[in-house]
């Protein structure tokens, strides 16, 4: 299994920005589908976005859709999350995630590999 580190979180004003990178252990980061979840307090864990293992396909939850891009460098082993137009509703741990690459957009149980979580928190 890829050991996945998130960074770059952090508190931002309504309609700011945050770009959220994760950083995986090993080559085979290449092979899988990635993802980003988030879970707000009191919440239940979300899809967020994800994006297939050669980058050429990815996915966003409705509530994101339009203001988050999901990226992959394959040679740098990193996966990020380009978050703007925040809103406080988008406050939240956000978790990377790793996948078997059949998945394009893969349930948080489906998920094998699961970074420690950065804080997002976005005030008005």
């Amino acid at each position: 299994q890829v050991q996945l580190v998130e960074s770059g979180g952090g508190l931002v004003q309504v309609g700011g920005s945050l770009r959220l990178s994760c950083a995986a252990s090993e080559r085979t980061f290449s092979l899988y589908t990635m993802a980003w979840f988030r879970q707000a307090s009191g919440k239940e864990r979300e899809f967020v976005s994800s994006i297939t293992a050669s980058g050429g396909g990815t996915y966003y939850a409705d509530s994101v859709a339009g203001r988050f891009t999901i990226s992959r460098n394959n040679a740098r082993n990193t996966v990020d999350l380009q978050m703007n137009s925040l809103k406080p509703e988008d406050t939240a741990v956000y978790y990377c995630a790793s996948a078997p690459s059949r998945l394009s957009r893969p349930l948080d149980y489906q998920c094998h590999s699961w970074g420690q979580g950065t804080q997002v928190t976005v005030s008005s």
